[in-house]
């Protein structure tokens, strides 16, 4: 799936955030452990993620009714068993299938789910970041784990144990999270990760019944019910990362362009960064408002940011800090900690890029700017990427295709929509249409 794109018309209007996809896709697969009905407010409804989620729990025997018109879902998993699926029903290009196992072994005893996917920037199956970290969770809750060549395979029942991660996971809290709350007995998990995400999958499973305490930062004691839980209904959190990607692209772009919906309570750091910077938005209590004015006299100018954990800026931020440095008047350095093999779309940003001013090491992108954005073609690697891609592009004078856009549209609900809503035109092309 290819995008035709129309660079060099300046953004203006209202953009409002949607429901942040790394909540709305963890807050489905929670509303799956109740046989009451789970409506979910604010989900992004048209995410390629979601989508793909939305199928593989119907399978498995949910009632998802979606409504696009209010952004909304209700979800009915009473009817939820394991099912031994084919091989082309378990072909499932998601990170966090991980989190349908609970569900299914609270009502089968069994689980059977597909391999994680996701964005292909470490190592693990499917290009992903790995999965044993999940194993470790489910054994340590008492089940056994085989790996069978097109699936992993859980049974036992969840009970109460400990869970001490070796390194922050935020997926591995969320499974933690997820199958505890239903495990008979307490768990105590440690080295836990809790980012703004897992605070809302938290306010769900606590909605839903779930015992869930959380001490200092980074432990959590749950006391499992030992059954299915409640009913609920919850407003998933804006979207931390859309907020940030309106806004910088506003600032490139020379555009007049509000911003509505931003969670500034989890977006501290990453906003101070773009104030040093040179962008200085205007901000009321839940909007963010952008415009030539913004830029500071010297225009934007260049900086050192590292990438890592929240409360700072995560990895997913990382290639719209790239995109702010080719226009800063110097070099910029981002590292990334946290994913440094995150480099591979730098290649294809280049293609957008006059000069040479991009280069990337593992865990270090360097940018000689300022530079300006051209028109061309270039690929999409990863989800941020492609929408990085997808920017410069919006950014150069003259046309431009991105290929394989499919990869921004996983996490941006109703792109083409929010940018014709902003008088910005891009075309998507059916595949069929591209060849």
């Amino acid at each position: 799936m290819d995008a035709i794109v129309r660079g060099g018309q300046p953004p203006v209007g209202h953009v409002r955030v949607s429901g942040a996809k790394n909540s709305a896709t963890r807050l489905l697969a929670a509303s799956l452990l109740s046989d009451e009905a789970v409506e979910l407010l604010n989900f992004p409804t048209q995410l390629v993620d979601v989508l793909h989620k939305i199928r593989f729990c119907r399978k498995i025997g949910a009632d998802i009714n979606i409504d696009d018109r209010q952004e909304r879902v209700v979800v009915r998993a009473n009817r939820l068993q394991a099912q031994d699926l084919g091989r082309s029903d378990l072909d499932v290009p998601i990170r966090t299938t991980y989190l349908l196992a609970a569900p299914q072994i609270l009502r089968s005893g069994r689980a059977r789910i597909p391999y994680p996917g996701g964005c292909p920037i470490g190592g693990g199956a499917a290009g992903g970041r790995g999965y044993d970290l999940h194993m470790m969770v489910w054994r340590a809750l008492g089940c056994d784990v085989v790996e069978r060549d097109d699936h992993i395979e859980i049974s036992g029942q969840f009970v109460g144990g400990r869970i001490d991660f070796p390194i922050t996971t935020v997926g591995g809290t969320e499974n933690a999270l997820i199958c505890a709350s239903v495990a008979s007995g307490e768990t105590e998990i440690t080295n836990a990760y809790v980012t703004p995400e897992v605070d809302d999958l938290i306010a769900l499973l606590r909605q839903m019944g779930a015992d869930i305490e959380l001490v200092g930062s980074s432990r959590i004691i749950v006391g499992g019910q030992g059954r299915a839980l409640g009913g609920a209904k919850k407003s998933v959190m804006a979207d931390r990362i859309e907020a940030l990607t309106w806004i910088i692209y506003a600032a490139l772009a020379g555009g007049s362009v509000t911003v509505e919906g931003v969670p500034f309570d989890a977006m501290t750091v990453p906003l101070l960064h773009l104030r040093h910077a040179g962008v200085d938005i205007l901000c009321n209590s839940t909007s963010a408002h952008v415009a030539p004015h913004c830029i500071a006299p010297g225009g934007l100018q260049p900086f050192e940011l590292a990438c890592g954990a929240h409360p700072g800026i995560i990895s997913d931020m990382q290639a719209f800090y790239v995109l702010l440095a080719v226009a800063g008047a110097g070099t910029s350095r981002i590292y990334d900690y946290r994913y440094p093999e995150r480099i591979a779309f730098i290649g294809e940003l280049a293609k957008l890029v006059e000069g040479d001013v991009l280069s990337a090491e593992r865990g270090k992108i360097t940018v000689r700017g300022p530079a300006r954005f051209r028109p061309g073609r270039a690929g999409s690697t990863d989800l941020r990427g492609s929408m990085a891609v997808v920017i410069a592009a919006l950014c150069a004078d003259g046309n431009s295709v991105v290929e394989n856009v499919h990869m921004a549209l996983r996490g941006y609900n109703n792109l083409p929509g929010k940018l014709a809503g902003l008088g910005v035109t891009i075309d998507v092309l059916s595949d069929a249409k591209a060849a």
